[in-house]
């Protein structure tokens, strides 16, 4: 009988690489299995792993019955490092490019089967009753439309902790004032620690998704605002989160009527307003 041929260390990696060549540009530099990295020239270095760096000392080392989503997931990185550590993930991403990336790489690392990757924007997950125990939020917000509307989507899938990430204006100072104000003192939204945003109209690092850049203090006010209470800070403009339920006048300030308006859930139906005009 004639034998079966036999790859070469050196022509796996080879292989390897023509996969890792054929699904580029690569935005996460992961480590793959035989040594292969995806993107080891990064611009922004060993990206996203020293970011991770920061994160995972705030997370359990073991995250067995952990359900956990990751919005944005791009390549993949964290999906695998949670999975790694006992977990099951949701990564969801609108590009199917990443996508492709993410779900190949899963097989190189054997986690086919506690991870499902889904083409998906943040505001999709309100057509979902799951919750999560960790929800991973980063990279993403700056280049929403709806900001809040995501955010606040967001909440309501999150069980136990949410890691946040976006970019922010300079300054990190916070308003200290008090919590109600005059009609004619609007003035005072000009100090630095005011919460504020700042809108991108054209582009921004070459990118026209980038739409918004929050201050410090905007940041922590629309975490508060969503129902988030700021628990942590892992890294440079990183917040890790949980829910706050014990403050429930945070969301009730806007409520849920116009967040199920919002999201097409209020039961309204169709509007047609033809018949009334058709009366003129």
């Amino acid at each position: 009988m004639k034998e079966a041929c036999s790859i070469e260390e050196g022509d796996i990696a080879e292989t390897t690489q023509d996969a890792v060549s054929s699904l580029a540009p690569w935005f996460h530099n992961l480590h793959l299995p035989d040594g292969t990295q995806t993107a080891p020239d990064h611009f922004l270095g060993d990206f996203p792993s020293y970011k991770w760096k920061e994160i995972v000392p705030h997370l359990p080392d073991d995250l067995s019955g952990w359900r956990v989503l990751d919005i944005g997931c791009n390549a993949g990185f964290y999906c695998f490092e949670l999975a790694a550590r006992g977990a099951k993930v949701v990564g969801i991403d609108s590009n199917p490019h990443y996508l492709a990336q993410a779900r190949w790489a899963a097989g190189q690392y054997g986690l086919e089967d506690r991870i499902l990757f889904k083409q998906l924007q943040v505001y999709d997950l309100v057509r979902t009753k799951d919750m999560f125990d960790l929800v991973l939020f980063l990279g993403v917000f700056y280049h929403l439309r709806y900001p809040l509307l995501g955010l606040d989507t967001v909440f309501r899938k999150t069980r136990r902790l949410m890691i946040f990430q976006t970019m922010t204006m300079p300054g990190g100072t916070v308003f200290e004032g008090p919590g109600d104000f005059e009609i004619d003192e609007r003035e005072v939204m000009l100090d630095p620690g005011w919460p504020k945003m700042a809108f991108i109209e054209k582009r921004f690092a070459h990118d026209p998704t980038n739409w918004w850049a929050p201050n410090h203090a905007g940041v922590e006010a629309m975490l508060r605002s969503s129902g988030f209470r700021i628990i942590g800070y892992p890294g440079l403009e990183v917040y890790l989160c949980e829910p706050d339920n014990e403050d429930t006048s945070r969301t009730a300030t806007w409520g849920d009527a116009e967040f199920l308006a919002a999201t097409c859930q209020s039961g309204a139906g169709n509007q047609d307003f033809s018949e009334f005009f058709s009366k003129e």
